[in-house]
């Protein structure tokens, strides 16, 4: 690691090395987006890294980052991290059954900014509640391009 930031309230932090040249182009207490070009490549695209507020409400503000971001973007641009909201119920493990009426918001904005589910290597949970076995939650984040 050779550079590093992080947004406003210290909850999304970026690292990268000496071949990446990143910049900030806005940032605020949910989103950081970047300009990224790596060294022997050279084509530029932009990425907005994600750490969403829980309440649904509060998660607004994000959305239309997003809905701005892809309408005057003509690069290639993708949004990784925490939306906190799933947008499948396989996404989710224990607890009450999810109620998909709390995805619809998350899953017209994906669906309008052009962005689709990246997929995933390795675990297919990222996060836990921490609870004893019988009241653990996981949960999936997700990266969109």
């Amino acid at each position: 690691m050779d550079q590093a930031i992080s947004n406003c309230n210290g909850k999304i932090w970026i690292f990268w090395n000496k071949d990446i040249d990143c910049a900030v182009l806005e940032e605020d207490e949910q989103q950081v987006t970047c300009s990224i070009r790596h060294a022997e490549i050279q084509e530029q695209f932009f990425i907005t890294f994600v750490y969403a507020k829980c309440k649904e409400y509060l998660r607004r503000p994000l959305w239309d980052r997003l809905l701005h971001q892809a309408s005057g973007n003509n690069k290639p641009w993708c949004s990784v991290g925490d939306y906190n909201v799933i947008t499948s119920i396989e996404e989710k493990l224990g607890g009450v059954p999810y109620n998909m009426k709390k995805s619809l918001e998350f899953i017209a904005v994906i669906e309008a900014c052009g962005l689709i589910d990246l997929g995933f290597s390795g675990q297919k949970f990222t996060w836990t509640n921490q609870r004893g076995i019988q009241h653990r939650i996981w949960k999936r984040s997700d990266s969109y391009g």
